[in-house]
Formats: C-alpha cells, sequence, structure tokens
C-alpha cells in the first residue's frame, strides 16, 4: 500500500489531508490484516462524491423495478418486460447495464422457475403459477446500481410462494447482518442459516459482487461462508446481496446453447432478490431493492 504523508491530499480523492480522513481508517484496517484477515483494498472504499452517484443510480434502478411491478401480469412475454425496462431506464436518463455486457443480449435478465439466474427474455409467456426474477441494472451518469425482485404469476403453489418469502427473508438477514468491522463471513453465514432452516440450500458458485463504478467489481460476496471468514466490511464498500435459494439441492448448469441462463439441476425452483448495500459507520444503507 502506498505511503501516504499526513498533510498529503487522501487517496480517496475527497480532497481533505489524509490525517484528517482515512489515516484512522487505514491504520484499524492494517491491524486486522497482521491479524490474517482479508481486507479490502482501496479500490472497493467509495468517497462521499461516489456514494451520491452510485446512490443516483440505485434510485433509478429502484424507479424501474417499481415500474415492472406495476406492468408485470399473466399472458405477457419476458420479451415484453424486457422492452418496459429497457424504455423506463432511458426515459428515467439511464442506460440498461446488461445489454451488450460480455455479449449478454438483453436489457435485463428474467428468470424463470427453475431458471437461477441470467435467463435471456425471449417469447415466453408467463402463466399462473410461475415464479419469476426480474433482475436489473442500471447505468446512470457513470455509476452503476443492481437489484432484483421476485414475482409470483397468478396462482402459484404455496411452495413455491414460500421459496419466494424465505428468498426475500435470506436477504432482510444478511442486511441485518451488514455492520464495519465485521466480515461477509458473518452475513453469509446468517444468510445460509435462514435458508437451511426452511430445508433450502443456496447457490456456492454464484454469488453477489462490489458495484458502483462498474457492473462487477471486487469483492466476490459468497453467502455460504463461514462467520468471521471473507473479507472484512468497512465504511464505504458497496456490494449486492443476492443469494440464489434452490428448493432442492445446490448443483446448477448452464445452458449449452445461449451460455448464459443458469438452471437447477435437479429442475427444482429457485428464487432470488437482490439488494445493493452501502456499509455504513453503524450498519449499511439500501441504495437499490
Amino acid at each position: 500500500m502506498e505511503k501516504i504523508g499526513r498533510n498529503d491530499p487522501c487517496w480517496c480523492g475527497s480532497g481533505k489531508k489524509y490525517k484528517q480522513c482515512h489515516e484512522a481508517f487505514d491504520e484499524k484496517i492494517h491491524r486486522f490484516a497482521l491479524e490474517g484477515h482479508m481486507v479490502p483494498d482501496r479500490e472497493m472504499i467509495k468517497n462521499p462524491e461516489q456514494i451520491a452517484g452510485i446512490r443516483e443510480s440505485g434510485a433509478v434502478n429502484t424507479a424501474v423495478l417499481d415500474y415492472v411491478a406495476q406492468q408485470i401480469h399473466e399472458g405477457m412475454t419476458t420479451e415484453e418486460i424486457n422492452q418496459l425496462v429497457d424504455s423506463k431506464t432511458r426515459q428515467l436518463g439511464g442506460i440498461p447495464a446488461p445489454l451488450g455486457y460480455e455479449g449478454f443480449p438483453k436489457s435485463v435478465c428474467t428468470s424463470v422457475n427453475n431458471q437461477v439466474c441470467h435467463g435471456i427474455p425471449d417469447g415466453t409467456v408467463l402463466k399462473s403459477g410461475d415464479i419469476i426474477n426480474v433482475d436489473v441494472s442500471t447505468i446512470y451518469k457513470g455509476y452503476y446500481g443492481d437489484s432484483s425482485r421476485m414475482f409470483c404469476i397468478g396462482d402459484v403453489k404455496k411452495e413455491d410462494a414460500d421459496l419466494v418469502r424465505v428468498a426475500r427473508e435470506c436477504v432482510e438477514k444478511g442486511i441485518e447482518a451488514v455492520r464495519p468491522w465485521t466480515f461477509l463471513g458473518d452475513m453469509a453465514d446468517a444468510v445460509n442459516r435462514h435458508a437451511r432452516a426452511h430445508g433450502y440450500s443456496i447457490v456456492v458458485d454464484i454469488g453477489g459482487h462490489g458495484v458502483g463504478l462498474e457492473f462487477h467489481e471486487d469483492p466476490f460476496v459468497s453467502y455460504v461462508a463461514p462467520a468471521g471468514t471473507e473479507t472484512l466490511m468497512v465504511p464505504g464498500m458497496i456490494f449486492t446481496i443476492e443469494p440464489m435459494v434452490n428448493m432442492g439441492t445446490a448443483d446448477i448448469y448452464v445452458d449449452d446453447e445461449n451460455g448464459w441462463t443458469i438452471y437447477t439441476e435437479d429442475g427444482k425452483p429457485s428464487a432470488q432478490w437482490e439488494v445493493m448495500v452501502l456499509v455504513t459507520e453503524d450498519g449499511c444503507e439500501v441504495l437499490a431493492h
């Protein structure tokens, strides 16, 4: 880590002197590192100007999902959801982040029933009994927002509705566990314990991520890691909480044809809610939901 003079401008870009900004913060992180813990790189810490921009993008992202919630219905296609998201995002001054990302062909991910994530909108018609995840990501004034929600279409079986509810509760447990100077593993353990208590499993190979200046940033966010492990959470970090909760096993596979869509190996349903959170001095702030 680059040595900075106490009277030099702080590395975070705030314009303040280092001794008035992040000197004590860095000393605290260094103590954790000496104890053998994983600590965040400086690139993971956002300054107030960046946080303000990411907060705005998160608000746009949330507004787009609010719009989807008003419009989604039995009989519409997932491509129609894609068109709704694309038009509303642009109307609000944003750009759909998924469109063209590493070749992804649409403006949103729509994952139905046993699709875990990265479902590509197409002519699939939503029918009564379906559960669907709509995953919206937005670029607004150069900053990124990211969140997703589950929707129950028509008359959904109780066991599927329960899965959707518990998946949301898992996210709520995760939010409650985000506190500065604790570990991502503490959050993961709270999420995983709640899922397992209801007989569900959480996907291991895909997790959350840092976000804000780029679509996907460090750190990788596991939801099955043990408490006391993984990266130290510190004020200024922004990441997603988005556990993928399976009714059956955690095993998954990728669609060979499109190379994107992830399915449950056993064909049972999966549910996922996603929020974007900022670690604060005393907990966290949800920036997109």
